[in-house]
C-alpha cells in the first residue's frame, strides 16, 4: 500500500536543473501508520487577509510557496489540486478576503551542493533606491528578470521575497525588460497596489528612460505616436510590431548627445507597451545600441568592439504619487558603470 502510494510521486525538474520538487499524493489510505507519513508536507488551508484580497491566485500561491517557479503553480492548478472554499479554480481567480485556500503539500528539495554560484540569486537590498511602509524601488540590475518562469529559477520578486521571508505582502507594482536595468517599483501593501495601478490606467506615473540609438538624430524632440502589436512567433518567441490594428503606443524622444555614430536620447513613456521604446526606435530608424531582437546588427558590432556588452536602455526615472498622503515620489536610478564606460569611449573617440 505504501509502495503503491509512493508510486504517485512525481518528480519535476526545472529546465536549469537548479530546483526538484516532489509533489506528494494528495490523499493516502486510512490504515498507513503515522510512522509512515510523519514526515510527508501536508496540506495547508489559508484563510485570505483583507490586504491580501484583489490579487490573482497564482500571485497569492507564490507568497505562499516561496521559492516555487511559477510553471509549477500553473501545474498544481491546472490539476485541481488547489482549491477555494473547497471548488477548482482558474489562475485568473481573484482571492476575496475570508477565502479558504488549499495549498496543496509540495516539497522543495535542496538544491545540488555543486550547483554553479551564478545561479544563486543575486542579494538586492543594496539596489535599493527608495523605501517607505508601502512601497520600495530598486535599481533593476540588467539581466535579471522580474520574475522566474520560462526556465529561470528565481527573479527580482523571488530574490526579495528570500531576502524578507517575514514580510507580510511583497508584489510587483510594474514591469521591466530582463535586459533593461533602473527603477523598478514594488507593493509592500494591496491598497498600494491598487492606487498605484489607478494611476498607471489615469496616465499620471512619469517614466523616464535613457537609451543609445544608432546613428545621428537631426532636430529635437520627437513624439512617436505609432500603435504596436504582439505577435507569438514560432518557438513561442514574443515579437511586437508597427500594427495599425495595434494598440495606441506613444513615445516623446529627446536628444542629450550627439556622438559621430550614435545618440543618447532621454525617452518618457506616455503609454506602457512591451518593448514600446525598442519598437518605436526601430521605426524611426534608430534601433538600440545591442537590442538583438529588433537592432542593427552592424551597430551592434560597432558597440561591442566599444565595450558594450547589454541591450543600452535604462530607466532613470520614476515619479508617482503615495496615495497614503499624496506625497510626490520621485525616484532617478544611475547608470551603472558599464554603460557610463561606453559613453565615454564614444565621447572620446
Amino acid at each position: 500500500m505504501l509502495q503503491s502510494a509512493r508510486k504517485q510521486l512525481q518528480l519535476i525538474q526545472t529546465g536549469d536543473s537548479l530546483y526538484n520538487f516532489r509533489l506528494e499524493p494528495q490523499t493516502l489510505r486510512h490504515d498507513m501508520t503515522q510512522s509512515d507519513t510523519g514526515n510527508r508536507p501536508r496540506a495547508r488551508l489559508v484563510s485570505v487577509s483583507d490586504d491580501e484580497a484583489g490579487q490573482r491566485i497564482d500571485n497569492f500561491l507564490a507568497r505562499h510557496l516561496k521559492g516555487v517557479p511559477k510553471s509549477h503553480i500553473y501545474r498544481i492548478l491546472r490539476r485541481g489540486e488547489v482549491r477555494v472554499n473547497s471548488g477548482r479554480i482558474q489562475a485568473r481567480y481573484k482571492v476575496c478576503a475570508g477565502d479558504n485556500v488549499r495549498i496543496p503539500p509540495v516539497r522543495l528539495a535542496e538544491p545540488a551542493g555543486n550547483a554553479p554560484a551564478g545561479r544563486q540569486a543575486p542579494r538586492l537590498e543594496p539596489y535599493i533606491l527608495f523605501e517607505n511602509a508601502r512601497c520600495l524601488v530598486i535599481n533593476k540590475p540588467a539581466g535579471m528578470a522580474v520574475h522566474g518562469g520560462s526556465g529561470l529559477s528565481f527573479g527580482v520578486i523571488e530574490a526579495l521575497r528570500a531576502e524578507r521571508p517575514d514580510a507580510p505582502f511583497l508584489e510587483l507594482a510594474h514591469r521591466l525588460d530582463r535586459e533593461t536595468s533602473g527603477c523598478l517599483l514594488l507593493a509592500r501593501r494591496r491598497s498600494f497596489l491598487r492606487a498605484f495601478h489607478e494611476q498607471l490606467r489615469a496616465g499620471t506615473v512619469r517614466k523616464v528612460y535613457v537609451a543609445l540609438l544608432a546613428g545621428h538624430w537631426e532636430g529635437g524632440a520627437r513624439t512617436v505616436d505609432v500603435p504596436l502589436r504582439k505577435n507569438q512567433l514560432r518557438g513561442g518567441e514574443r515579437m511586437v510590431q508597427v500594427d495599425n490594428q495595434g494598440k495606441q503606443a506613444l513615445s516623446v524622444f529627446t536628444p542629450l548627445v550627439r556622438y559621430t555614430d550614435a545618440t543618447l536620447v532621454e525617452v518618457e513613456l506616455l503609454t506602457g507597451r512591451t518593448h514600446q521604446i525598442r519598437v518605436h526606435a526601430t521605426h524611426i530608424g534608430h534601433p538600440l545600441a545591442g537590442d538583438e531582437k529588433y537592432g542593427d546588427r552592424t551597430f551592434n558590432q560597432v558597440m561591442r568592439e566599444r565595450g558594450l556588452r547589454r541591450m543600452f536602455l535604462h530607466a532613470c526615472r520614476l515619479t508617482f504619487i503615495d496615495p497614503a498622503n499624496d506625497e510626490e515620489i520621485d525616484v532617478e536610478a544611475p547608470l551603472d558603470t558599464a554603460l557610463q564606460t561606453v559613453l565615454d569611449r564614444l565621447e572620446s573617440s
